[in-house]
């Protein structure tokens, strides 16, 4: 018998040849609907990093001049008749900028021409008169040159963001206003300087004199407190419930509340904290010692989850070489399971860290909302958080505190950024492939 007649099904067939000729036929039909989602994909892709730059941008526009603050050199006196040496605290020192301001334009009559005069230099800026006046009462009696901050909208006029062509009265600097600033810029009295306040100062109604060193310290507090109690508890949670706990119903139970708890939205835990923490503990209001352990209910579910990834990263030969030279269970998990498993448990506690410092919602159910000047120096000080801070100034009607919740986002998303990198740094520096 031939080969032919041995596989009759060898060859081709009047089934094959039509099977075939439909699937040559699709063939160009299916490699279309591949580019199309390809390039649907790609589309997708380019669409949302335009959004980001879009957003950077924007961000970059109206916050980075924040980082410089308007000063106009002044040639004060320090006259011995204001300052007497029994109450150098008390004295006028705006009267010293008044005269100062007085000499620089003397043909300035009226009281509302002296008022707009005035308005050139921050109403803060007494204060930084009297701090140096207070260290160096040496200077008493003399005149010397003084850099002092610009008011806010003279700010915004020297950096731009006020528009002269415009009428007079749809402006908040004057015709008179910008004509002393042009003569104040021609005499090399006027500069655009560093904005040390904006990261050494507090809140404050003032633009010019606001910071965020209070937030950026009172999110120090609480992501500290955060940190103190979810890692050790996250950590123990998680080798338990991987280690040593019997699988049944009730570890089942545990299992789906704490992956439940992982997705449920953060003002339910500000609602907690405030029930349970202020209402019921009476615990002090918008205080870092609070804010820490309404956040550290909202970061344990993440680092649990992370921490049993971690662990069952690790492979079974480890446990069994280990216990099969005669260690415990806990040796075991302790010695050598644990320290394996250890990186991807930092990952995860910066990720949920990371997490924790831009929320606010949960804060502001706590209190933590306040106005708050002086800088928190401990865990009960009153205090906000910086992305707290970020919503207030985003709801004041001044210019001036446009650039700076700009600029307050950029070294949030700074922070958040150092944190991701260390996080992703942690794990490629000690994560091991199996």
């Amino acid at each position: 018998m031939s080969k032919t007649q041995g596989h009759p099904r060898a060859g081709k067939t009047p089934e094959n040849s039509r099977t075939i000729a439909v699937v040559r036929a699709s063939l160009p039909r299916r490699y279309r609907s591949e580019r199309r989602f390809r390039l649907l994909g790609l589309a997708a892709v380019v669409l949302s990093l335009g959004f980001l730059a879009l957003m950077f941008a924007s961000l970059l526009a109206n916050g980075v001049s924040a980082f410089r603050q308007t000063e106009i050199r002044l040639p004060v006196h320090f006259d011995p008749e204001v300052l007497h040496a029994e109450a150098l605290a008390q004295a006028d020192y705006g009267q010293l900028i008044r005269a100062s301001l007085g000499r620089l334009f003397p043909d300035v009559e009226g009281r509302r021409e002296r008022r707009e005069l005035a308005a050139l230099v921050s109403s803060a800026a007494v204060y930084d008169l009297r701090d140096l006046v207070m260290r160096d009462p040496g200077v008493i009696g003399q005149t010397r040159e003084v850099w002092l901050k610009a008011g806010a909208d003279i700010d915004m006029a020297v950096k731009g963001h006020f528009r002269r062509d415009l009428p007079e009265a749809e402006r908040r600097v004057s015709d008179r206003q910008f004509a002393w600033l042009e003569r104040l810029a021609a005499e090399g009295r006027l500069e655009k300087r560093f904005n040390r306040t904006f990261f050494t100062a507090g809140d404050s109604r003032e633009p010019e004199q606001a910071g965020i060193w209070g937030a950026v310290s009172g999110s120090f507090f609480t992501l500290a407190v955060t940190l103190m109690l979810s890692f050790p508890i996250g950590v123990a949670a998680a080798v338990y419930l991987e280690e040593f706990a019997r699988k049944g119903r009730i570890t089942d139970l545990i299992e789906v509340n704490i992956n439940n708890l992982a997705a449920v939205p953060s003002i339910v835990f500000g609602l907690l904290g405030l029930a349970v923490f202020l209402n019921f503990l009476h615990l002090p209001r918008s205080a870092p010692l609070v804010g820490g352990l309404v956040l550290t209910l909202m970061t344990l579910p993440t680092i649990i989850i992370a921490g049993r990834s971690a662990l069952k990263s690790v492979p079974p030969s480890i446990r069994e070489a280990a216990l099969g030279v005669g260690a415990s269970r806990m040796q075991t998990v302790l010695h050598h399971v644990l320290p394996l498993a250890l990186p991807g448990m930092l990952t995860g506690t910066i990720i949920g860290m990371a997490r924790a410092l831009g929320e606010s919602a949960p804060l502001l159910m706590i209190g933590m909302v306040a106005f708050i000047v002086e800088i928190p120096k401990g865990f009960t000080d009153p205090a906000t958080v910086l992305p707290v801070q970020i919503y207030l100034w985003a709801d004041s009607p001044e210019r001036a505190f446009v650039e700076r919740t700009s600029a307050a986002i950029l070294v949030l998303l700074a922070f958040l950024v150092v944190m991701n990198a260390g996080a992703i740094w942690l794990r490629k520096r000690f994560e091991r492939r199996w």
